[in-house]
Order: structure tokens, then C-alpha cells, then sequence
């Protein structure tokens, strides 16, 4: 895998894991009860958005990790994902 490859690869990885970690622990402004003026009651009344970012970037280098793994490594092909998704919709040859 080429840098590039890499770096797009932890992009798509970092994005789909902030999508994941942003509503965890979430406390809205009307479960809280302290809506502010202008806001709705379901805008977060306190996003902590560091830690947020923190904790996405450590989970997304792991998961990382393991697919660059598997890349690198060799254990999954393009040639043998042809072929599995072959089987599955033209049946066993």
C-alpha cells in the first residue's frame, strides 16, 4: 500500500469512526434541562468535542491498524473477494 493509499484509507476510517463516537454519551439541552435561546432541546448541552476527537483518532488508528494489516499482509486478495462474491451470486462452480 503507497502512502496515499494509506492516508486515504485513515481518512475514511477517522470520518465513519467520528460518525460513530459524536452521539456517545450525549446529553441533549432538554435532558438537561437548560435550553438556550434560539436553540433546539436537542442540541447538545455540553458536545466536549476534544475528547471527542481524541478518542476518535485512538480508535481509528486501531482499526486502522488491522486493515492495513490485513493489506499489506496479503490475506484477503482483490482476486480471492472476485471470487467469493462470484460464488455467491452465480453458485459453487
Amino acid at each position: 500500500m503507497n502512502p496515499v493509499s494509506g492516508f486515504v484509507l485513515f481518512a475514511f476510517v477517522w470520518f465513519l469512526t467520528l460518525l460513530v463516537v459524536l452521539p456517545l454519551r450525549l446529553k441533549t439541552q432538554g435532558d438537561v434541562g437548560q435550553v438556550v435561546a434560539g436553540t433546539p432541546e436537542s442540541a447538545p448541552a455540553n458536545l466536549n468535542l476534544k475528547r471527542k476527537m481524541i478518542t476518535t483518532t485512538i480508535a481509528a488508528v486501531c482499526i486502522w491498524a488491522v486493515l492495513a494489516y490485513v493489506i499489506i499482509s496479503g490475506f484477503v486478495t482483490v482476486q480471492a473477494l472476485d471470487d467469493l462474491t462470484h460464488r455467491m451470486v452465480y453458485g459453487a462452480p
